[in-house]
């Protein structure tokens, strides 16, 4: 049996794992982090694709992993309703995929944590990562699908490093039962925007603690782009002891003025209803960058997920992308046989230009909103383009669909 070494245990890679297993390889996932991976409560919008793939690797998804949303709303800053359209999506949860994925691979082929990779080196006939405990394991192929920071892209491309993209998404969530009663009677079981001048906000509900979605014991997800400055970044990413934090400062790291300012902003730009439930939660924040990465084949190893491309947020689909990603190299291999060259050489030819599909559809919307909704109060005259922002965002798994089919890359799934 064919050996693959899967570097990274989050989504993409416990994917990939599954996959490949599927695909009669003996995948296994090596994770830097010395425990189980933990979500913070973070929404994840479904796609059709993923749902799919979810499905082919035993995952049943159904109602239990996601709160259903009927209609989107956008709010003004008095709260009143200025626009709204149906729309039909489940919202599930990081963690609840996380776990159902973890739970549903051998663990002989998944504990292996604490491995932070160092290095890579292959010939002809294998390839073996190195990790920092001087450790080594050799297998036929690797797959790095270790992020936006991935190791395994900064050996092979040093030069396609994550692009500011001027903003960021301040995140938080409140479980049910700590939203006001009247505020949920408004919102709680829409999809909300808000658009202050600049800027951006969704609201949904969510999976809560323990990924539960009966009603009572869900989550309410808040996603605020803002607009930020690097020097000002540098300063929200320093800790009380001075140190900053490059890739992404913690959130027991923020410090206590930055919450306070961001939550006085919220109290003065939100809508009432969401304003009130932002300051009832604990925000943190992560700055919103792409990755385009040149090249996705380096010999026997592949990048996969968000160690390729990482698409901004305002589609949703960064796992999605994963999923797609992992199918693709599992029928690839599957298909070529022996040929693993052939087989990655497949893969690289449709991902590469799927990847910049997706990085470039993600764009367009965050240029929208920066460009169409900036500088505008939302009067009458600002309506319309509130409308399109509502459009464009609940047909975003139409944009995806047609994406898919346009690279012929609905046989994989």
């Amino acid at each position: 049996m064919h050996r693959a070494l899967v570097i990274g245990g989050s989504l993409g890679g416990l994917l990939a794992a599954h996959l490949l297993r599927a695909a009669g390889w003996h995948a296994i996932v090596f994770e830097r982090n010395e425990e189980e991976l933990t979500g913070r409560g973070v929404g994840l919008g479904t796609h059709p694709q993923l749902i799919a793939v979810l499905r082919r690797v035993g995952i049943a998804f159904d109602e239990t992993m996601g709160v259903r949303v009927s209609k989107v709303v956008c709010l003004d800053r008095g709260g009143k309703v200025i626009a709204e359209q149906p729309m039909a999506r489940t919202m599930s949860a990081w963690s609840l995929l996380y776990h159902a994925l973890l739970d549903a691979l051998p663990s002989q082929d998944y504990c292996r944590l604490g491995k932070r990779l160092v290095q890579i080196e292959q010939n002809d006939k294998a390839v073996t990562a190195a990790f920092a405990d001087g450790s080594r394991e050799r297998g036929d192929l690797l797959v790095g699908a270790d992020g936006i920071r991935s190791t395994v892209r900064e050996q092979f491309l040093p030069q396609a490093q994550p692009i500011y993209a001027g903003y960021v998404a301040w995140r938080a969530v409140l479980d049910e039962q700590r939203v006001p009663p009247d505020v949920h009677r408004q919102i709680f079981e829409l999809y909300t925007f808000c658009v202050p001048e600049g800027e951006q906000l969704l609201g949904y509900p969510v999976p809560g603690r323990d990924n539960d979605t009966a009603i009572g014991r869900r989550g309410y997800n808040i996603v605020w782009y803002r607009p930020v400055d690097s020097s000002v970044l540098e300063d929200m990413c320093t800790d009380t002891s001075g140190r900053y934090h490059a890739g992404g400062i913690p959130p027991p790291l923020i410090r206590n003025e930055v919450i306070k300012r961001v939550k006085a902003d919220a109290t003065a730009l939100l809508a009432p209803q969401i304003a009130e439930i932002f300051l009832r939660a604990e925000p943190f924040f992560q700055a919103i960058c792409d990755v385009e990465s040149p090249a996705l084949v380096f010999g026997r190893v592949v990048l996969t997920g968000d160690a390729g491309f990482v698409a901004r947020p305002h589609i949703g689909a960064g796992a999605t992308k994963a999923a797609i990603d992992a199918a693709v190299l599992a029928q690839s291999l599957r298909s070529a046989g022996n040929d693993l060259h052939a087989a990655l050489a497949r893969f690289e030819s449709s991902q590469l230009p799927f990847g910049r599909d997706m990085v470039a559809l993600s764009r367009q919307q965050g240029v929208y909103l920066s460009a169409q909704i900036k500088g505008r109060d939302q009067s009458h005259a600002a309506q319309r383009d509130v409308e399109m922002l509502l459009h464009a965002h609940g047909t975003r798994s139409d944009q995806i669909g047609t994406m898919v089919a346009a690279r012929g890359l609905n046989a994989y799934l």
